[in-house]
């Protein structure tokens, strides 16, 4: 559905955004877009949805050139930014059913489709309330529905659960899945990484405005290390078999190479009953791939 092709953004100042990144999203699939502040994440959406002009590169959306007809692409596109909402003097309902009705909606499949997304998301008690007096959680969920009532055929969310309680971040997670399950493409950019894992089917990592890695949660941590959690009452040297250790009072994490995670637990067995040992997750994965990306870029790409 999306094809993305050495893309290059480079501002006035020689700013360089994005710097040959090379990506593409299928119909049904959520496509984690993962990144520092200033990576290249929202510079990149934007040219997608037709705001930001490239300097470079090739973007195909449904086979057809966005860059060239960027009226189209606002109707190919649903896109929640990473701003707020302008919601003041306009209820929850008010704003969610005239963006149903402004992207061709019928009134009466719009005012369905915005209680259904208000009662799922937990949030019609404030439905009837104007922006001003809602929370920041709030009017975050009511731009979010904004950007599905009347889904593209591609939905861009950036940074959707900004301000959301944890309850409700989870049954937003549950309808971007229902949006995959209906045939959209969906690009989620996120720093809730720990959450979005669960929601997401492939990631790609940005760095400076480069691709450092793509793949599947789980490829991406293939053959990496583990982690030993383990309560100990005594002050015990690190094992052997450690590649590094922290410590937060009688609480002990250990780093772990896959290939010694049976040492691992038969050590922890003996010594006490309070341990988990679990691979390195997303996050994990993340912060060591921006951390040290020359390292890790070509084995990443590779997976």
């Amino acid at each position: 559905m999306l094809q993305i092709d050495t893309l290059t953004k480079v501002y006035r100042r020689g700013t360089r955004a994005n710097d040959g990144i090379s990506l593409e999203v299928a119909a049904g699939e959520v496509l984690g877009l993962l990144g520092h502040n200033g990576a290249g994440k929202t510079t990149l959406l934007g040219q997608i949805v037709g705001l930001v002009r490239p300097t470079s590169g090739r973007i195909s959306l449904l086979g057809r050139d966005p860059v060239a007809d960027p009226a189209w692409a606002r109707t190919a596109c649903s896109f929640q930014p990473q701003a707020q909402a302008p919601l003041t003097g306009v209820t929850a309902r008010q704003a969610i059913e005239t963006i149903g009705r402004i992207r061709g909606g019928s009134r009466r499949s719009v005012r369905r489709r915005t209680a259904e997304l208000l009662g799922a998301l937990d949030i019609e008690e404030w439905a009837d309330r104007t922006g001003e007096r809602s929370s920041g959680g709030v009017r975050r969920l009511t731009a979010f529905c904004m950007a599905i009532v009347e889904p593209g055929s591609l939905v861009m969310l950036d940074e959707p659960t900004n301000d959301v309680d944890p309850v409700r971040r989870r049954l937003l997670w549950e309808q971007v899945r229902a949006l995959a399950a209906e045939g959209h493409a969906v690009v989620l950019v996120t720093h809730n990484i720990t959450e979005a894992e669960r929601a997401i089917d492939r990631v790609v990592v940005l760095d400076h405005g480069r691709v450092t890695a793509a793949g599947t949660p789980a490829a991406l941590a293939a053959g990496r290390e583990m982690r030993l959690e383990v309560t100990l009452d005594a002050d015990l040297e690190a094992p052997a078999w450690s590649l590094g250790e922290h410590r937060d009072g009688d609480r002990r994490t250990f780093t772990v190479a896959a290939r010694d995670a049976h040492l691992a637990v038969a050590w922890a067995q003996s010594r006490t009953t309070r341990f988990a040992l679990n691979p390195l997750s997303l996050e994990d994965v993340y912060v060591r791939l921006t951390e040290t990306p020359e390292v890790h870029r070509d084995a990443a790409l590779a997976a």
